[in-house]
């Protein structure tokens, strides 16, 4: 099993609140890996759970941590600090 993981700043306006969580959920459902992600407070919640991302209080500037256990464990870091980075923008909008 591989584990990998990634600091990143969230700088959305808006935070990990609302559409920015749901599609940072999105993304991490679509790995096979155990996903994780740490807020600046070092509270961690399962980063497929809406209500979990949500519950962090990731805002606008805040430093996140994303770790993930699996085969994909890799792509799937990856994916989520470039999303992030983004701005949370989909390859669709």
């Amino acid at each position: 099993m591989t584990t990998a993981s990634g600091v990143t700043t969230v700088e959305h306006e808006k935070g990990l609140h609302a559409r920015p969580a749901s599609v940072f959920v999105q993304t991490a459902s679509e790995f096979e890996a155990d996903v994780q992600v740490a807020n600046p407070e070092g509270d961690t919640a399962d980063a497929k759970s809406s209500i979990g991302v949500i519950s962090l209080g990731v805002e606008s500037g805040d430093r996140i941590e994303i770790t993930a256990d699996g085969t994909d464990a890799d792509r799937a870091v990856d994916r989520l600090v470039t999303l992030v980075e983004s701005d949370f923008e989909t390859d669709g909008e």
